[in-house]
C-alpha cells in the first residue's frame, strides 16, 4: 500500500471515531510504528489531524477556525499555482466571470489578466486589485461591497444584493474544506451565505482547491459536490478521494506542471 492511501484510511478513521492509536495502525496496517508515526506527520502537516502522545485526535476547533489570507496564502504555493493555470484555460474571451475570495481564486485572477474582454465580478478586494494592476481598457471590475471578513471576503446584504442580480457564465469558487457528506464547506457563514449566491448565479461552477482540502469540513456548506461542474485540485489527492470525487463531480482535473489529467465523473 502506498503511503498517500494509507495516510487516507488513518484520516478516514480519525474523521469517523474522532482519535487513532498509533499501535492500533500498527496492528492494523502492519507496518513499523516509524512509519505509522510518519504518516501521522505529513498528516498534521496539512492540518487535518493533530498528533497527541500515543496517538492522533481530529484538529481541535475546525469547522470553525479561519485563519487570515496571508497565512493562507503562504500554504501549498507551488499546488496553487498549478491548479490557477490549468483552471484559467477554462475561460472564454468576453465572458462574466466570477471569483471568489481566496488564496487560490487570487491565483486565479493573476492566470486571468491577458485574457480579452472579461467582465470580472467578485467579493474580494485581493482578486479585484490582481485586475486593477493590470489596468486593461477591455477588461471590465465589478467589487461587491460588504463587510470584512478574516479571509478578506466581503459579505452581508451589501454583496448579496450586488450578486443576486447577476448572471455569470463562469465561476471560480475558493472553498475552506470538501467532504463527501458535508460537500464543499467555510467556517464563516455570511461568507458561505455569498459564496451560495455566486453559486446560484453561474452557468459553470469551477471549485480551486488544493489536496489538503479534502476531509476538512468547515462549519456551513456552500454546495454539494454534486454541484460542482469542474474541480481543479493537484497530484497530492490521494486515490480514493479521486474515486468519490469523480463518482460525483461532473469533471475532475488533476493539475501537473504545465499538464493535467481528467477523470469524469
Amino acid at each position: 500500500m502506498l503511503a498517500a492511501q494509507r495516510q487516507e484510511l488513518i484520516l478516514e478513521r480519525v474523521q469517523r471515531s474522532g482519535g487513532v492509536r498509533v499501535t492500533d495502525l500498527v496492528e492494523s496496517f502492519a507496518v513499523s510504528d516509524m512509519t505509522i508515526r510518519r504518516d501521522l506527520d505529513a498528516l498534521e502537516s496539512r492540518g487535518a489531524i493533530r498528533k497527541v502522545h500515543g496517538g492522533a485526535v481530529a484538529p481541535s476547533g475546525a469547522s470553525t477556525e479561519e485563519p487570515g489570507f496571508e497565512i493562507k496564502a503562504q500554504r501549498q504555493e507551488h499546488e496553487k499555482h498549478a491548479i490557477a493555470r490549468e483552471a484559467a484555460r477554462l475561460v472564454e474571451p468576453d465572458s462574466a466571470v466570477g471569483l471568489s475570495a481566496g488564496t487560490t481564486t487570487r491565483t486565479v485572477a493573476e492566470y486571468l489578466r491577458d485574457v480579452p474582454g472579461l467582465t470580472v465580478v467578485t467579493n474580494s478586494p485581493r482578486v479585484a486589485d490582481v485586475f486593477y494592476r493590470a489596468a486593461r481598457p477591455d477588461q471590465t471590475v465589478a467589487l461587491t461591497g460588504g463587510f470584512r471578513t478574516p479571509s478578506d471576503a466581503l459579505v452581508g446584504p451589501l454583496a448579496l444584493t450586488a450578486v443576486r442580480s447577476l448572471h455569470l457564465d463562469i465561476l471560480f469558487l475558493g472553498v475552506h474544506g470538501m467532504q463527501e457528506q458535508a460537500g464543499f464547506t467555510t467556517p464563516n457563514l455570511m461568507e458561505a451565505e455569498t459564496n451560495k449566491a455566486l453559486v446560484e448565479a453561474t452557468r459553470t461552477l469551477v471549485v480551486v482547491a488544493d489536496h489538503t482540502k479534502w476531509g476538512t469540513v468547515g462549519l456551513s456548506t456552500i454546495a454539494p459536490l454534486s454541484r460542482c461542474d469542474v474541480l481543479v485540485t493537484d497530484s497530492g489527492l490521494g486515490p480514493r478521494a479521486c474515486e468519490t470525487l469523480a463518482e460525483r463531480v461532473a469533471s475532475v482535473r488533476i493539475a501537473e506542471g504545465d499538464g493535467a489529467t481528467e477523470q469524469a465523473g
